[in-house]
């Protein structure tokens, strides 16, 4: 749970404040969390937190879950969060294959598709697999609670502390839809939701993917690289993904391409243009291979070359030298590794990995030993559920999502 960090009995912070009672509640899970408990941990006074869990559970959003014997006194009312009362979908847009989960404002998937995807049949038919699924999954749902209000805006809250909002026609069976978020491979641009030059996929160059979406299922839409939403949900998981609140590290991605989310301080690290985290395109060996990003010798075109041949050990080795480059200029915290293809033999590439790094940490005489490394939580199905972060993240105050 969060330390008594911020809150702030000011109306300007009223959605600010919202949000960490929320992530509270959330936290807090079935046992729930008394009012004078959100007081002593957020920092605001009992009749801002009063007036906030009034709101919260008119709205749907939070309701009592019981009482709780208190030190003097009579016993304390303690609230938990509502899960059904919103959701968000999100979406992760493969080379060859759609994957999209709904979830509830607990993080917890609901409903799931998968679907074959060439990512270069054009815009209109990757839009219209995206807009089915979105459609299927919404009308799949029942909410046990529909609470209603304003669309929200890309930054997360609007006009209402729950920021939830009432969905088009379209996908009408979710009344309470936060949105949609989408992630696929990079590089492109997050604060825009524009596409660059996709790597293997130069005819996405410059495409607004998020107005399209917005467009077409006529709810908020955030887009983001793949390996950012999947460190995203990482990060929000419990612990952190390891990172915790305050830690730092480095995901790297390995499917049908290769690249890294980066998490600093418990936040995604996009950098200045969001163009951070294309690990996969560092050149390791000079007049190597050409690689589809149009470079010679990258780590993913080493790496899949390998695995390509069946050579895991070779692919891990390449994987590994990668990220021991990476963890030398970072100092991190920890490598996660995921992707389908770490998947398929996670043993392999987490103890080849883990050799790499524990070599250069022995040649460089590290007293605190090597940069650990463990298969991140979340199997395949990882970057759709960070693709859904990037709306209810936000919402509760841990990251900016769009």
């Amino acid at each position: 749970m969060r330390g008594a960090a911020g809150g702030a009995n000011l109306l300007a912070l009223r959605s600010h404040n919202t949000a960490l009672v929320l992530d509270l509640l959330r936290t807090a899970g079935a046992e729930g969390i008394s009012r004078l408990e959100i007081a002593e941990r957020t920092g605001l006074t009992p009749q801002a937190v009063s007036k906030i869990t009034a709101r919260l559970r008119g709205e749907g959003l939070a309701t009592e879950a019981g009482r709780r014997a208190s030190t003097g006194g009579k016993p304390r009312t303690v609230l938990r969060l509502v899960p059904g009362a919103g959701h968000a979908l999100g979406v992760h847009l493969d080379r060859d294959e759609l994957r999209a989960v709904l979830v509830d404002l607990d993080g917890t998937v609901v409903a799931e598709r998968r679907a074959p995807l060439d990512l270069g049949a054009g815009a209109e038919t990757v839009l219209a697999g995206v807009a089915r699924a979105a459609e299927e999954l919404a009308g799949e749902a029942h909410p046990a609670s529909a609470a209603e209000g304003p669309r929200p805006t890309r930054a997360g809250l609007a006009t209402t502390p729950a920021g939830l909002a009432t969905t088009p026609a379209l996908l009408g069976g979710l009344p309470t839809l936060l949105g949609l978020g989408v992630a696929l491979p990079g590089p492109l641009d997050h604060g825009r939701g524009v596409l660059h030059r996709v790597t293997g996929f130069p005819e996405w160059d410059g495409f607004p993917l998020r107005d399209a979406l917005e467009r077409r299922l006529g709810v908020p839409v955030v887009v983001d690289k793949d390996t950012n939403a999947a460190a995203l949900g990482l990060a929000i998981r419990d612990g952190g993904g390891g990172g915790g609140a305050g830690g730092s590290f480095a995901y790297l991605h390995l499917g049908t391409g290769l690249g890294a989310g980066l998490v600093f301080g418990g936040g995604v690290h996009r950098g200045a243009r969001t163009g951070a985290g294309e690990f996969g395109h560092q050149v390791l060996q000079l007049d190597g291979p050409p690689c589809t990003c149009g470079a010679r010798g990258c780590v993913e075109a080493l790496c899949l070359a390998a695995v390509a041949r069946a050579d895991l050990a070779e692919a891990a080795r390449v994987l590994g030298t990668g990220a021991a480059n990476l963890a030398g200029l970072l100092d991190i915290d920890q490598v996660l590794l995921g992707g389908r293809t770490v998947a398929a033999a996670p043993e392999a590439f987490v103890h080849g990995v883990a050799a790499v790094l524990d070599t250069r940490a022995r040649r460089e005489g590290g007293h605190d030993g090597a940069v650990p490394v463990r298969l991140a939580p979340g199997g395949t199905r990882a970057v759709a559920e960070g693709a859904a972060q990037l709306l209810l993240a936000p919402l509760f105050g841990r990251g900016d999502g769009g």
